[in-house]
């Protein structure tokens, strides 16, 4: 806009295009004024005007309200009344531009297409499909709590403490100043507690030590935090009274050759325990069993017993076995003269096979007497 004086009292005035000039008259708003030269006789000075330019959309201005309820920005401008519990997203030229508080907010009909979208606040969680967009906006950091769930997580979502609903995996922005909005994120895939040097003891007062592990998985996020701080400890002092209640029910020897039945059995105890707290036993596996070193030594002792007994076992029932199979044959070969007699010829074939011993058989009869002789 230009303003220049001539002829003392009067005033030029030029409005360029793409843009507005605001007439105030002793700061009284009178009217719009369009592209062009205007010519005011002010010999007082009680003129002004305030240019906007439609190439700025906003029209920010001290005495806004006053301009708005005159009516004369009708079909230039375009107005927006903002309550309380509503905020308004802009975009300009179809790039987002900023958030609008509450109050009164007017921009120029012009080259800029503006848009706008009013949010009620009232619902306190932010959804929107530009979300990631507008919350890393500098305007969306002042005004938005924005909060991630990590992957393979879930998010419990608590409004002034009261929970409210799961969400999965993202991005989640909040209104600050409204409800206070809180997410506790969950972790939901498998996990190992490892339950290292627990020292137990058998039935019969045998003290050992043992490493065991269990994993688990939380399937009930809400109904796990409702009940325990920390899960984790919690399973792990659940796991350790299992392996206490089912080892201290067996003696040593019935405990080491019922490892994977003892497993099994704490598993069972453990699974009733987490499933009230919305945790899964996916499995309760027995890694390492470590006895005092004088019980090994007396244990190896009873091992080589055992086996120098059982080796021994097995040497007597084969010799018994190869005495009762001699006895069948004698008996046999008494009631079978002739097979005795085959029996006699081949043992001397044997010894003819083996040694130096000839048999010379000529005249008649000699073979009868080598018969007999043998």
């Amino acid at each position: 806009m230009n303003i220049t004086r001539k002829f003392f009292f009067w005033q030029k005035i030029k409005v360029q295009t793409n843009e507005f000039g605001l007439h105030f008259i002793e700061d009284e708003f009178k009217e719009v004024l369009k592209p062009g030269t205007y010519w005011f006789f002010d010999p007082k000075k009680k003129h002004s005007v305030e240019v906007s330019s439609q190439l700025q959309p906003w029209l920010l201005i001290p005495k806004l309200e006053e301009i708005i309820f005159s009516g004369k920005l009708k079909g230039l401008a375009e107005v927006i009344d903002l309550k309380d519990n509503q905020r308004a997203l802009v975009w300009v030229d179809g790039r987002f531009n900023t958030i609008l508080f509450p109050g009164y907010h007017v921009y120029w009909l012009g080259p800029k297409n503006v848009s706008v979208e009013i949010i009620d606040t009232k619902d306190v969680r932010f959804q929107h499909d530009n979300l990631t967009q507008i919350a890393q906006s500098a305007i969306g950091k002042l005004l938005l709590n924005q909060i991630t769930v990590p992957p393979y997580h879930v998010g419990l979502l608590y409004y002034d403490e009261k929970f409210t609903e799961t969400l999965t995996a993202g991005l989640y922005a909040f209104w600050k100043n409204t409800t206070e909005a809180k997410i506790v994120n969950v972790y939901m895939r498998e996990r190992v507690i490892d339950i290292t040097g627990q020292e137990l003891m058998t039935a019969d007062k045998v003290t050992l030590r043992m490493n065991a592990n269990v994993v688990f998985q939380v399937v009930d996020a809400e109904k796990m935090t409702q009940k325990v701080e920390d899960v984790l400890q919690v399973l792990y002092r659940e796991a350790q009274l299992a392996l206490r209640n089912v080892v201290g029910r067996r003696e040593l020897e019935q405990f080491l050759s019922d490892k994977n039945e003892i497993a099994l059995e704490a598993e069972e105890m453990l699974k009733t325990r987490a499933d009230s707290l919305g945790v899964k036993v996916l499995s309760f596996g027995i890694r390492d069993v470590i006895l005092p070193g004088e019980m090994k030594d007396l244990l190896n002792k009873v091992t080589e017993a055992k086996k120098a007994a059982e080796a021994n076992l097995i040497a007597r029932r084969e010799e018994t076995a190869a005495m009762r199979s001699q006895a069948n044959t004698a008996k046999l070969l008494e009631n079978n003269p002739t097979l005795m007699r085959l029996r006699e010829l081949e043992v001397l074939e044997k010894i003819v096979a083996s040694g130096k011993l000839q048999v010379i058989v000529g005249e008649k009869g000699l073979a009868d007497r080598v018969v007999n002789l043998l």
